[in-house]
């Protein structure tokens, strides 16, 4: 089970550090849905990290990065829906 939880910590550094990278580059927008799906699931994924290793500062800050996501998300669904 450890090993589990170190690969999503991994998994969810490589998501936000490559959509940092993408968004640095001009690769993708920043309202895009594939950006605030990495920053989501990688911040998902670090959580799951930090909480077994009692990290609480840094999941309060995943927690809130992931909150931004989906508010993103739903921001950029809801306007999609009206245009």
């Amino acid at each position: 089970m450890n090993i589990l939880i170190e690969i999503s910590g991994w998994v969810g550094t490589f998501l936000i550090v490559l959509a940092y990278f993408l968004i640095s580059y001009n690769k993708i927008e920043a309202d895009s849905k594939n950006y605030q799906l990495m920053n989501f699931f990688g911040a998902i994924t670090i959580g799951i990290n930090v909480y077994h290793k009692q990290s609480w500062s840094t999941l309060a800050l995943e927690f809130v990065w992931a909150a931004i996501a989906i508010m993103a998300l739903v921001k950029k669904k809801s306007v999609s829906k009206y245009n």
